[in-house]
């Protein structure tokens, strides 16, 4: 029956109720009911955009100033600035930029987590996974599945970096991410010449160039045509010089990385707000959940952008939406 107690007493023994509710360990639903269940995608990250040009000097001093056997895994992660605690990129995705040094091992090890690598410069680095390995150039991506054995190595000259991608931020609702070190430093491997957990920019830079019209996607996928995770997905795109392309709103996180050329991004975010991304060659962005995207290539050739979302676990959810 509805309360015919008078408003200003009401107020009161709402506050005091309030007050009692803790101590009990609970809470009302109905103070906080529109921030949990939103009237539209509210992603706590933002877009940010991080520099190649201004981190790489720091990743190299690190390679300086910490050596292999100080650092399991030399690497400066791009955290959100709006999330300002490892290890959100975005909200549902973790990046970082990896370094490893002539004659130096990154040791074998395995986790609950999937990542991917996409190699920013250097030659003769290689990853073995399981055994197989394969060495990376400019542009390839490679794999290591959830609870595979994988070390990295560098037989080149020169630092090797790449950008890594994976789905910890996941594990920070679900805490079973843990890793296992193996007895030594190397786990057994043999070089291989190819491998279904290896994509070749060269292979992807074919597909775009072959595909019509100032826009191209070329999405990684198995051989038989599956999605390379069960959480992160990934893809390229060509934008023709002085092209835009069409813009897109989903509910998926990206992280992009310039491949090649220049541009800007345009985005409306979820809560209507503009913003616009100059770019460079090398350099990374992160876009957040629910925002529409157009990209502008403004350099003389073509631009292109590798990026990894989380479509994949969206999708198995029943969470993808697109517009």
């Amino acid at each position: 029956m509805p309360s015919t107690t008078e408003p200003h007493n009401r107020e009161l023994e709402q506050q005091k109720l309030l007050a009692a509710l803790p101590l009990k360990d609970v809470a009302p639903l109905w103070t906080v009911m529109a921030a949990m269940v939103p009237p539209r995608p509210a992603p706590k990250a933002s877009s940010a955009l991080w520099k190649y040009d201004e981190i790489r000097p720091y990743l190299i001093e690190s390679g300086r100033v910490v050596n292999e056997t100080e650092a399991e895994r030399r690497v400066l992660m791009l955290v959100n600035p709006s999330m300002p605690e490892a290890p959100y990129t975005t909200d549902t995705l973790y990046a970082g930029l990896q370094l490893i040094m002539p004659q130096e091992t990154a040791p074998a090890h395995r986790h609950t987590a999937f990542a991917l690598r996409y190699i920013i410069e250097g030659e003769r680095g290689f990853t073995a996974v399981e055994g197989r390995k394969v060495y990376m150039k400019k542009g390839d991506v490679i794999l290591t599945p959830s609870w595979q054995w994988h070390d990295h190595g560098h037989e080149g000259d020169g630092p090797m970096i790449w950008l890594d991608g994976l789905d910890l931020p996941l594990y920070q609702a679900f805490p079973t991410n843990f890793a296992e070190h193996y007895q030594s430093k190397r786990y057994p491997s043999e070089p291989v010449s190819s491998s279904p957990l290896l994509f070749p920019w060269a292979d992807v830079l074919a597909d775009l160039v072959s595909q019509d019209g100032p826009h191209a996607v070329y999405s990684y996928a198995t051989a038989s045509g599956a999605e390379i995770s069960k959480t992160i997905g990934a893809q390229a795109e060509r934008i023709a010089s002085g092209a835009t392309s069409s813009p897109r709103r989903e509910t998926l996180s990206f992280v992009f990385h310039v491949a090649q050329g220049h541009g800007r991004t345009r985005l409306v975010l979820a809560d209507g707000a503009e913003k616009v991304l100059e770019w460079n060659e090398n350099d990374t962005f992160a876009v957040p959940a629910w925002t529409a995207i157009a990209h502008t290539c403004t350099g003389e050739g073509d631009a292109y952008l590798f990026a990894f979302s989380d479509r994949p676990l969206l999708q198995s959810l029943g969470m993808y939406r697109k517009e």
